[in-house]
């Protein structure tokens, strides 16, 4: 049974740091460490598996071929800016997770049966307050009585990715109308999949969602095959944390 691994780059990205951040074990700024990962990964999904199995410990039944990894990202933002505190200039093109983002799409091409979907950021981004620092506020954990009890670090530039779910959505329905494959993963946080999966299904395709141990909505379950998340389960409360 052929089957196709769609990742969504930005999510992927964002849960391997909460797995992975504090682990100095892991070189979470290693950009193929990073992809090997991912690739391994894909790969225990190609191994027949319930939600009660764990993929990379345990192999049963038949192992299905994998036909190819789609990554969906966004280039990285490459603009300058003023912080909004202390107003320097930022150049982010310079920035650490501007050159690692872009040495992952250097690695991915590189990979075998792997295909990088690029979409773009939204031209127009906001420096926003993140979200531990109000948290401490709100709890009253830390006080403000003016700008100057604000630092540049509280701060993120938050910018919107385009033409991703587009791009997902015409993939998927591309591999279901022309039968290019049995069975799709998604490794994927949110619902917007939903329209592609259904047109998937009713192709008659199984459609199985890799959320990466993050929580999802009771009413999604009726709209996909499986549920299976192939990365090692850390021991922690809040692993269903977005």
């Amino acid at each position: 049974m052929k089957t196709a691994v769609l990742v969504d780059g930005a999510f992927f990205l964002k849960r391997l740091r909460f797995f992975y951040g504090k682990d100095p074990s892991f070189k979470i700024n290693d950009a193929n460490v990073i992809v090997n990962l991912l690739e391994k990964l894909c790969y225990y999904h190609m191994n027949e598996c319930n939600n009660d199995t764990k993929p990379q410990e345990k192999t049963y039944g038949k192992k299905h071929e994998l036909y190819r990894i789609f990554f969906y990202d966004c280039p990285p933002l490459m603009k300058k800016a003023h912080y909004p505190i202390s107003k320097k200039t930022i150049d982010f093109s310079k920035t650490p997770q501007a050159i690692l983002r872009l040495q992952i799409h250097e690695a991915l091409k590189r990979k075998p049966k792997t295909a990088i979907r690029l979409g773009r950021l939204s031209d127009v981004g906001d420096w926003c307050i993140k979200s531990d620092v109000l948290k401490e506020i709100l709890n009253e954990k830390r006080k403000i009585t003016s700008l100057s009890d604000f630092s540049d670090d509280d701060f993120y530039y938050d910018v919107k990715q385009k033409s991703i779910d587009m791009k997902i959505g015409i993939d998927i329905t591309s591999l279901a109308y022309k039968k290019l494959v049995e069975r799709i993963v998604l490794i994927a946080g949110d619902s917007d999949f939903v329209p592609a999966a259904k047109l998937a299904r009713r192709e008659g395709i199984m459609f199985i969602l890799d959320p990466m141990w993050s929580a999802i909505s009771p009413d999604l379950f009726e709209h996909i095959d499986g549920l299976i998340s192939t990365i090692k389960r850390p021991k922690l409360k809040t692993v269903t944390q977005n």
